[in-house]
């Protein structure tokens, strides 16, 4: 790593397995305990993968904290559509101890909620859900996504989504 990557904290890792997309520019990144890196990019989170990495979009980062020297990802996984409305579930969290986190909470924060254009808490009478229209790296325009609560009845979160869907989609006609 150059100098100046050292300095403004860009650039990626020796060493480091991925292949960004083209455009796809590197933010920050920090080693993780026991190997691999968190690497930030304009396009995601690359996670430690096995013996390689993974790419996690912005618009799937459910949740990410920091403390005591380790960073927490929760991330969402797509497990079905309701019209044009990505239904979504969360994964289990995992957990990476990160000994010079640098620059890589902080960026994860900004892009996390920039992603954010909107969202809305609904109650239903048993559970809830919410529905968050977020950006999604490297395309246009904004994604509906609905996360119901665990134990939610997803067929009424489903009829409710497609519903909102197609009102969102008669506004802009």
């Amino acid at each position: 790593m150059g100098l100046l990557n050292r300095f403004f904290g860009g650039g990626l890792p020796a060493g480091f397995p991925g292949k960004l997309d083209p455009g796809e520019d590197p933010v920050a990144a920090a080693a993780v305990e026991g190997g691999g890196h968190l690497v930030v990019t304009s396009l995601g989170l690359w996670l430690p993968s096995g013996e390689g990495t993974r790419r996690v979009g912005w618009h799937l980062v459910g949740k990410a904290t920091w403390g005591d020297g380790v960073f927490t990802l929760t991330e969402s996984e797509e497990t079905g559509r309701a019209g044009a409305v990505a239904v979504l579930a969360d994964r289990e969290p995992v957990r990476f101890r990160l000994p010079q986190p640098g620059k890589v909470p902080q960026q994860v924060r900004l892009r996390v909620d920039g992603s954010v254009r909107g969202r809305h808490r609904h109650e239903f009478p048993e559970g809830g859900a919410w529905f968050v229209q977020r950006k999604v790296p490297g395309r246009d325009g904004v994604e509906l996504q609905v996360r119901p609560d665990p134990g939610t009845d997803p067929a009424l979160v489903e009829a409710v989504a497609a519903e909102v869907a197609e009102k969102l989609a008669n506004l802009g006609e």
